[in-house]
């Protein structure tokens, strides 16, 4: 098989949550346990970091990968989803898998796996765990694909895990409650592992700190640590005053980034204390100076590759992509948009069925022109059904079949000092990259 038709095969040769919804999930950690024994416990040749959370899980997983790598490690990288392309959820500093270990590894074990008919996301985690093991890499960051407890990734013991926060998102699998989701996610909590918490409830502070008494896990919670003090929007992203790491220039330029990065910093103060911040190549009793954690945090997508977090497409007009998906990620996404000075706003939205649609869209500015459409995933919700809930609630805009027929619209439309957004869905941003630039 070629690369392409080695993905295609992965993604309709199984179940795929992410094309597919509920039909596509698969609960349990049996099938992850038998990949993981085929192939000799790959995930136990090297360090890792496991990390969770409603939101912020992808900047923050790339941000640790890119300090690491800025002290000196070979890093293992493993995210979903993809936006492009199936090679960006597997990564070694930075670089994606190559083509032909996909295909290699797909031709060589297909009776295995289909043997044991798993899902999309079980294959791809075995993958990565046995390419990092392949590559000899130092230590692995891993994001959680979907909850903690039952998440196939929740084979590994990392030296550090951390949850992000907790909101209301892929209630019909982790619950319906903050403290239901909170049990799920805190399901990565490992026997006298720390673990780090960026932002807590009063109601999932106190799950976390019973599943960490009974696991005897140290418990920090970021958003007591303070690391980051202020923070002001500047031309290159985000530039924070902080406690123990100087003047850091942030380039991801999101206003929730200034949370997700108090939760980084307060992991990179627990891996320090662990000692495993040290630069490679300093003395080994030499502390992670802060120039590393400076140049990882302003270089995070050259060193990572990641995409689609507030990124800057073009700027005349000033055009902004981002892969915020659900409604706690739009109460920050709706203010940083609210804030924009501009001529004329133009949103091209569109979202899938899990999620609050009616929340999300209560929020979104009432100022601007909307493009209604819908990404190329089953899972999409009709841009005409959006257009109709839209026109209830006062949003003015039309409908479109595709992302790439709203963006051909928005460009014969918008002026020099307009603003541009695209967003509601990663399926979105990802249909956008791959077809509009």
């Amino acid at each position: 098989m070629t690369y392409q038709e080695t993905c295609e095969y992965l993604y309709n040769a199984m179940p795929m949550f992410e094309r597919q919804g509920a039909s596509g999930y698969k609960e349990g950690l049996d099938n992850s346990h038998k990949l993981d024994e085929h192939f000799g416990k790959p995930h136990q040749k090297y360090l890792t970091i496991h990390v969770a959370g409603t939101n912020g899980k992808g900047s923050c997983s790339h941000t640790l990968a890119a300090v690491l790598q800025m002290c000196g490690y070979r890093v293992g990288l493993y995210t979903s989803p993809h936006l492009v392309d199936f090679s960006e959820r597997i990564r070694v500093n930075g670089r994606p898998i190559p083509e032909d270990y996909v295909i290699n590894f797909v031709d060589n074990e297909r009776t295995f796996i289909e043997s044991l008919q798993p899902t999309f996301f079980e294959v791809t985690t075995a993958m990565a765990f046995k390419y990092f093991a392949d590559m000899k890499v130092d230590i692995a960051v891993i994001e959680v694909g979907l909850g903690g407890r039952l998440d196939c990734t929740n084979i590994i013991t990392p030296v550090l895990s951390i949850i992000t926060n907790i909101g209301l998102d892929h209630t019909q699998f982790l619950g319906s409650t903050l403290e239901e989701i909170a049990l799920e996610k805190a399901g990565i909590i490992k026997q006298r592992i720390p673990v780090v918490v960026g932002e807590t409830t009063p109601e999932t502070r106190a799950v976390f700190e019973a599943i960490a008494e009974d696991a005897h896990a140290p418990l920090i919670y970021a958003e007591d640590r303070a690391e980051v003090i202020n923070c002001q929007q500047s031309e290159q992203g985000l530039t924070y005053r902080t406690e123990h790491y100087g003047i850091v220039e942030g380039e991801l330029g999101g206003i929730y980034q200034e949370k997700n990065t108090n939760t980084i910093l307060c992991a990179i103060r627990q891996l320090e204390m662990l000692g495993y911040m040290h630069p490679v190549s300093c003395d080994p009793d030499s502390p992670c100076q802060n120039k590393e954690v400076r140049e990882g945090m302003k270089m995070v997508t050259e060193l990572t590759g990641l995409k689609g977090r507030w990124q800057t497409i073009s700027k005349e007009p000033l055009t902004i992509c981002d892969t915020g998906h659900n409604l706690p990620g739009w109460i920050y996404l709706s203010e940083q948009l609210n804030s924009i000075h501009c001529n004329q706003m133009h949103i091209l939205f569109g979202m899938v069925d899990d999620k609050d649609l009616e929340g999300v869209m209560n929020i979104l500015p009432k100022k601007a022109t909307y493009y209604f459409t819908k990404a190329s995933t089953k899972r999409a919700v009709s841009e005409n059904l959006i257009k109709l809930y839209a026109q209830q609630i006062g949003l003015h805009g039309d409908s479109y079949p595709n992302v790439n027929s709203a963006y051909e619209t928005i460009k014969n439309r918008a002026r020099e000092n307009d603003f541009v957004f695209i967003g509601g869905s990663s399926y979105i941003v990802a249909d956008f990259l791959k077809s509009c630039i």
